[in-house]
Protein backbone atom coordinates (compact mmCIF):
# COMPACT_ATOMS: atom_id res chain seq x y z
CA UNK A 1 0.00 0.00 0.00
CA UNK A 2 1.41 3.38 -1.00
CA UNK A 3 0.13 6.93 -0.84
CA UNK A 4 1.60 9.48 -3.26
CA UNK A 5 0.89 12.94 -4.71
CA UNK A 6 -0.70 14.02 -1.45
CA UNK A 7 -1.32 17.77 -1.33
CA UNK A 8 -3.38 20.14 0.78
CA UNK A 9 -4.12 23.75 -0.09
CA UNK A 10 -5.48 25.68 2.90
CA UNK A 11 -7.80 28.56 1.99
CA UNK A 12 -10.09 30.94 3.86
CA UNK A 13 -13.57 29.64 4.61
CA UNK A 14 -16.40 31.11 2.57
CA UNK A 15 -18.27 31.53 5.85
CA UNK A 16 -15.77 34.32 6.70
CA UNK A 17 -16.60 34.00 10.39
CA UNK A 18 -13.20 33.13 11.87
CA UNK A 19 -14.46 29.76 13.08
CA UNK A 20 -14.39 28.01 9.69
CA UNK A 21 -11.49 26.18 8.06
CA UNK A 22 -11.13 24.83 4.51
CA UNK A 23 -8.47 22.71 2.83
CA UNK A 24 -8.51 21.37 -0.73
CA UNK A 25 -6.89 17.92 -0.72
CA UNK A 26 -5.62 15.57 -3.42
CA UNK A 27 -3.94 12.19 -3.31
CA UNK A 28 -3.37 8.81 -4.92
CA UNK A 29 -3.41 5.46 -3.10
CA UNK A 30 -2.24 2.22 -4.70
CA UNK A 31 -2.74 -1.22 -3.18
CA UNK A 32 -1.19 -4.38 -4.62
CA UNK A 33 -3.27 -7.39 -3.54
CA UNK A 34 -2.23 -11.03 -3.95
CA UNK A 35 -3.64 -14.31 -2.70
CA UNK A 36 -7.37 -13.68 -2.43
CA UNK A 37 -10.11 -15.75 -3.98
CA UNK A 38 -11.98 -14.08 -6.83
CA UNK A 39 -15.40 -12.74 -5.85
CA UNK A 40 -17.96 -12.74 -8.65
CA UNK A 41 -20.84 -11.32 -6.63
CA UNK A 42 -20.72 -8.99 -3.66
CA UNK A 43 -22.74 -10.51 -0.81
CA UNK A 44 -25.89 -8.60 0.09
CA UNK A 45 -25.87 -9.57 3.77
CA UNK A 46 -24.89 -6.69 6.06
CA UNK A 47 -24.52 -4.37 3.05
CA UNK A 48 -26.34 -1.50 4.71
CA UNK A 49 -24.77 1.92 4.56
CA UNK A 50 -24.69 4.67 7.12
CA UNK A 51 -25.73 8.31 6.63
CA UNK A 52 -22.41 9.15 4.93
CA UNK A 53 -23.03 6.49 2.27
CA UNK A 54 -20.16 4.32 3.44
CA UNK A 55 -20.31 0.77 4.75
CA UNK A 56 -20.77 0.36 8.49
CA UNK A 57 -17.28 -0.87 9.32
CA UNK A 58 -14.82 1.14 11.35
CA UNK A 59 -13.15 4.08 9.59
CA UNK A 60 -15.31 3.60 6.46
CA UNK A 61 -14.20 0.00 6.09
CA UNK A 62 -16.35 -2.90 4.96
CA UNK A 63 -18.69 -5.29 6.73
CA UNK A 64 -20.31 -6.70 3.61
CA UNK A 65 -18.13 -9.76 3.07
CA UNK A 66 -15.72 -8.60 0.36
CA UNK A 67 -12.25 -7.07 0.58
CA UNK A 68 -12.12 -3.28 0.36
CA UNK A 69 -9.68 -0.39 0.19
CA UNK A 70 -10.85 2.98 1.49
CA UNK A 71 -9.18 6.33 2.06
CA UNK A 72 -10.03 9.63 3.68
CA UNK A 73 -9.01 12.05 6.40
CA UNK A 74 -9.15 12.28 10.16
CA UNK A 75 -10.06 15.88 10.96
CA UNK A 76 -9.86 17.44 14.42
CA UNK A 77 -10.60 20.75 16.08
CA UNK A 78 -9.10 22.07 19.31
CA UNK A 79 -12.29 23.68 20.69
CA UNK A 80 -15.86 23.29 19.46
CA UNK A 81 -17.47 26.74 19.59
CA UNK A 82 -20.98 25.58 18.71
CA UNK A 83 -23.33 27.51 20.96
CA UNK A 84 -20.99 30.45 21.43
CA UNK A 85 -23.13 33.45 22.28
CA UNK A 86 -22.71 37.04 23.38
CA UNK A 87 -25.16 39.26 25.19
CA UNK A 88 -24.17 42.93 25.12
CA UNK A 89 -25.81 45.26 27.61
CA UNK A 90 -25.50 48.86 28.67
CA UNK A 91 -26.02 50.03 32.19
CA UNK A 92 -26.58 53.69 32.93
CA UNK A 93 -27.21 55.88 35.91
CA UNK A 94 -27.09 59.65 36.32
CA UNK A 95 -23.29 59.75 36.74
CA UNK A 96 -21.95 57.21 34.20
CA UNK A 97 -22.64 54.82 31.34
CA UNK A 98 -21.05 51.36 31.64
CA UNK A 99 -21.17 48.99 28.69
CA UNK A 100 -20.62 45.32 29.42
CA UNK A 101 -20.44 42.14 27.39
CA UNK A 102 -21.48 38.71 28.63
CA UNK A 103 -19.81 35.91 26.66
CA UNK A 104 -20.83 32.26 26.91
CA UNK A 105 -18.04 29.97 25.73
CA UNK A 106 -18.72 26.21 25.62
CA UNK A 107 -15.39 24.70 26.64
CA UNK A 108 -16.04 21.27 25.19
CA UNK A 109 -13.04 19.40 23.94
CA UNK A 110 -12.72 19.34 20.18
CA UNK A 111 -14.17 16.59 18.06
CA UNK A 112 -12.49 14.12 15.71
CA UNK A 113 -14.27 13.00 12.53
CA UNK A 114 -13.45 10.45 9.86
CA UNK A 115 -14.12 11.97 6.43
CA UNK A 116 -14.19 9.28 3.71
CA UNK A 117 -12.95 10.33 0.26
CA UNK A 118 -13.22 7.21 -1.88
CA UNK A 119 -13.29 3.42 -1.64
CA UNK A 120 -13.12 0.40 -3.89
CA UNK A 121 -14.23 -3.22 -3.47
CA UNK A 122 -11.45 -5.71 -4.19
CA UNK A 123 -12.83 -8.73 -6.01
CA UNK A 124 -9.60 -10.38 -7.25
CA UNK A 125 -5.81 -10.12 -7.14
CA UNK A 126 -4.32 -7.04 -8.75
CA UNK A 127 -3.28 -3.43 -8.34
CA UNK A 128 -6.04 -1.04 -7.32
CA UNK A 129 -5.81 2.75 -7.41
CA UNK A 130 -7.91 5.22 -5.46
CA UNK A 131 -7.51 8.81 -6.54
CA UNK A 132 -9.14 12.11 -5.65
CA UNK A 133 -8.34 15.67 -6.62
CA UNK A 134 -9.24 19.01 -5.03
CA UNK A 135 -11.72 17.49 -2.58
CA UNK A 136 -12.93 19.98 0.02
CA UNK A 137 -12.33 19.42 3.74
CA UNK A 138 -14.40 21.96 5.64
CA UNK A 139 -14.57 22.47 9.40
CA UNK A 140 -17.04 24.95 10.91
CA UNK A 141 -17.54 26.13 14.50
CA UNK A 142 -13.86 25.48 15.30
CA UNK A 143 -11.98 27.69 17.73
CA UNK A 144 -8.24 27.32 18.08
CA UNK A 145 -6.11 24.88 16.12
CA UNK A 146 -7.52 22.50 13.48
CA UNK A 147 -5.62 19.71 11.76
CA UNK A 148 -6.12 16.74 9.48
CA UNK A 149 -4.25 13.58 8.54
CA UNK A 150 -4.85 11.11 5.72
CA UNK A 151 -5.70 7.48 6.39
CA UNK A 152 -6.06 4.44 4.16
CA UNK A 153 -7.63 1.16 5.26
CA UNK A 154 -7.05 -2.09 3.38
CA UNK A 155 -9.29 -4.88 4.63
CA UNK A 156 -8.82 -8.37 3.17
CA UNK A 157 -11.64 -10.86 3.84
CA UNK A 158 -11.37 -14.63 3.56
CA UNK A 159 -9.76 -17.54 5.40
CA UNK A 160 -6.98 -15.22 6.55
CA UNK A 161 -8.44 -11.87 7.60
CA UNK A 162 -6.16 -8.83 7.42
CA UNK A 163 -6.75 -5.16 8.15
CA UNK A 164 -3.92 -2.70 7.48
CA UNK A 165 -4.04 1.06 8.07
CA UNK A 166 -1.64 3.63 6.60
CA UNK A 167 -1.59 7.12 8.10
CA UNK A 168 -0.23 10.27 6.50
CA UNK A 169 1.56 13.11 8.28
CA UNK A 170 -0.73 15.51 10.15
CA UNK A 171 -1.09 19.02 8.70
CA UNK A 172 -2.64 22.25 9.93
CA UNK A 173 -5.83 23.59 8.40
CA UNK A 174 -5.71 26.79 10.42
Amino acid sequence: MTRTAETALVSPSLAANGAGRVAWVSGTVMVDVHGIDEVTEIPAANATTNNAGTYNGTNASTTHGVSRASTGYIVSCQVDVTGLSASPSIGADLSSVSPSLGLTVPLNSGEIKYVPMTAKDITKDGVYTLQYRDAELQVQQCGGFAQARAYTVLEIMGNDYSKTVLYGAPFSIG
